[in-house]
């Protein structure tokens, strides 16, 4: 597979679609649309295609920076893999993790998550007796919920007078649980809290402590491990990979190091993009994979006609920053004791309360600190890598703390800035060893990613790592769909759907449907 950089004389005679982003919302639609016989482009700003899916290497060690596990991959059946299967000419293969997926961990006890969904219940049951019929509410709660979700998103796909005569029945269902706060709807099952610092042990996924985050969200999550998690062999460099080639044997081309600076317009119509060289590319519609706020904000920024669907911007905020401690090991998983069990750690059962506190001061403790040991996940890390064993660990923390070394450039940004990267590292360190003393000492390598990172290779405005926050006010945002007010341009991503990689790539068979006004989830 070889990506090109773009170059003018690479350029074809037409295009029915350009690609803004090769996410893997953005490789998605290209392969669709590929596959239904369209000539698509796609325009990778970053150096790698793959967006969050893709990998970077230091050294002989290799990490993922958005794909730590994904749900449900290994049912052949389900939607996610039919579609993967479908758009990689099934050449993406997947490692099923061990049953105990994610590690809650609170100062005084720890509870572990376990697939499938009787031995989570039964297993929750056993650290909650008392709690034993509520638990078993709490699991039908989330299937509930998590069944009003297609016809949620599929209401997105309309417009004009369908979206004015069946939106408000499709959706109704949904927002009954999407309106309430993840502790709205839990307090409605238990009134433990204890038990609600443990069943929203993953709210790192998603991105808001209980108080704040919508209950949808956390059920989606919640429901999306039950039975069980997964991991692509080879690495999350394997999904962009296992896309790419489909794309192109199907006419497609994909280009990298190329930005788009704006939407071409011609009579209030969308007709290409500007590249930020200069040139223009044109087509006969364009899906920005990019985010709602670069697409607004960047891409249509000069259209004043437009100023009204721009202060949608002001109806969501962007999700939280974070840190990521990229950690490499001289020795292999097995020598160092590694499981593939996520960690979530935790200074107490009030996720509300410890970021509430941390936010304010970033020297309290992290309110949530994520551990995920790729290299025990993939079956292929010990040929690939001999002797070696990685971890991820991340953890929020507010573009702000970063803004004085805002106009710096990646790997430029100076001695200051090294030096506070280094204690915040040592920071994280310490949280390793404290609950892995296994580890302690064992370190090789080390490096910090922040927010001003995530802005510079992801291309968010504010680092951000979930697009637009996951409240119940972003639900309620009908403009957060497909058809834009600009004719010929679409959207899709995360900001249309919700966070997580099969949500991703759910949207990009929403737009494809839009686009070609042609029902493509029958087709998979």
């Amino acid at each position: 597979m070889k990506i090109n950089k773009y170059s003018s004389n690479l350029i074809k005679d037409h295009y029915d679609t350009i690609i803004i982003g090769s996410g893997i919302s953005g490789l998605c639609s290209a392969a669709l649309l590929a596959m239904e016989g369209k000539r698509v482009l796609v325009l990778e700003k970053h150096f790698k295609i793959g967006g969050y899916t893709h990998t970077f290497k230091r050294q002989n060690y290799e990490w993922d920076v958005g794909i730590h596990y994904i749900g449900g991959m290994h049912l052949k059946k389900s939607f996610s893999r039919k579609l993967f299967d479908k758009i990689t000419n099934n050449n993406l293969k997947w490692n099923k993790t061990d049953d105990n997926y994610d590690r809650i961990i609170f100062p005084d006890k720890s509870y572990d998550f376990i697939a499938p969904k009787s031995k989570f219940i039964e297993q929750m049951q056993s650290y909650f007796p008392e709690e034993s019929s509520n638990i078993e509410n709490y699991i039908n709660v989330v299937e509930k919920a998590n069944k009003t979700m297609m016809k949620f998103f599929g209401a997105k796909s309309l417009s004009g007078i369908s979206e004015f005569l069946f939106f408000k029945y499709l959706t109704k269902d949904f927002l009954k649980f999407s309106n309430k706060t993840t502790y709205e709807g839990l307090k409605e099952i238990t009134k433990n809290e204890k038990l609600i610092g443990v069943l929203t042990g993953q709210w790192g996924d998603y991105g808001l402590p209980p108080k704040e985050s919508s209950f949808s969200m956390h059920c989606a999550i919640a429901g999306h491990y039950l039975d069980g998690a997964n991991y692509p062999i080879g690495g999350s460099r394997m999904i962009a990979e296992s896309i790419a080639p489909v794309i192109q044997e199907n006419g497609g081309q994909i280009f990298i190091s190329t930005g788009v600076d704006k939407i071409y317009m011609k009579n209030g119509t969308c007709k290409g993009v500007v590249l930020e060289n200069g040139d223009t590319i044109q087509s006969d519609t364009v899906i920005s994979s990019a985010g709602v706020q670069n697409t607004l904000s960047k891409f249509l920024r000069d259209d004043k006609k437009l100023e009204n669907y721009r202060h949608n911007l002001e109806k969501v905020n962007p999700s939280f920053g974070h840190a990521c401690l990229y950690v490499g090991f001289n020795k292999t998983a097995n020598e160092l004791g590694i499981k593939n069990t996520n960690q979530w750690i935790y200074p107490g059962y009030d996720h509300d309360l410890n970021t509430k506190l941390y936010m304010k001061d970033e020297m309290e403790d992290f309110p949530v600190t994520y551990l995920s040991f790729a290299s025990s996940k993939d079956p292929n890390w010990d040929l690939e890598h001999p002797g070696t064993a990685t971890l991820e660990a991340i953890v929020p923390t507010s573009f702000n703390n970063f803004a004085k070394w805002d106009k710096t450039d990646w790997k430029k940004r100076g001695k200051e800035y090294n030096e506070y990267k280094k204690e915040f590292s040592n920071r994280i360190i310490e949280k390793i060893y404290k609950h892995n003393p296994n580890l302690k000492d064992k370190i090789s390598y080390h490096e910090l990613s922040s927010p001003l990172s995530t802005r510079d290779m992801a291309h968010y405005q504010f680092g951000e790592l979930y697009g637009a926050d996951h409240t119940p006010s972003r639900f309620r945002q009908k403009w957060l769909k497909p058809k834009t007010p600009v004719k010929n341009l679409y959207i899709t991503g995360q900001d249309i759907t919700t966070v997580g990689l099969p949500s991703a790539l759910m949207s990009g068979v929403l737009t494809c449907s839009v686009l070609l006004k042609k029902n493509i989830f029958k087709n998979i």
